[in-house]
């Protein structure tokens, strides 16, 4: 059964990216900011489903946990996975990320930091948060 639902994953995956040249040419977006903002909302749909879900019983640790944990997953797994694959199928991946995306991360690791380091929260930081993403959203959208 996982495999299955891992090939119907993988076929939906080659579909999804092979029409991002077609959206970025008839809808004008560019691809940064598919790259960055649109694609990792869609493939972590489930992570933010449950963090959401989650919080909403009152169950904030394991909300963040889920939220962070998934971020921190792909920070540290799938992007260097995926310049190994890329080197070894030969399409060029590499982790520079460029200062503007660095600083970008950067900023973001600082206020994430800030708003869960004394294990509470409330509305005003979450505000914070999302007005954070919305700028960096903007930023690529410009790009």
């Amino acid at each position: 059964m996982l495999a299955v639902v891992t090939f119907t994953v993988a076929i939906c995956s080659e579909g999804l990216v092979d029409s991002v040249e077609g959206i970025t040419q008839n809808m004008g977006i560019s691809e940064h900011f598919i790259g960055v903002i649109l694609l990792p909302i869609v493939g972590n749909a489930a992570e933010h489903l449950t963090a959401v879900d989650v919080a909403l019983k009152n169950k904030m640790d394991l909300s963040l946990g889920v939220a962070l944990g998934s971020s921190s997953q792909i920070a540290l797994l799938v992007v260097p996975f995926s310049v190994c694959a890329g080197w070894a199928i030969g399409v060029p991946m590499d982790l520079n990320f460029r200062p503007l995306g660095t600083g970008i991360l950067l900023v973001t690791v600082l206020i994430v930091g800030s708003v869960t380091s004394d294990g509470e929260s409330n509305w005003l930081e979450g505000a914070m948060l999302i007005a954070a993403y919305v700028m960096v959203g903007l930023t690529f959208w410009t790009m």
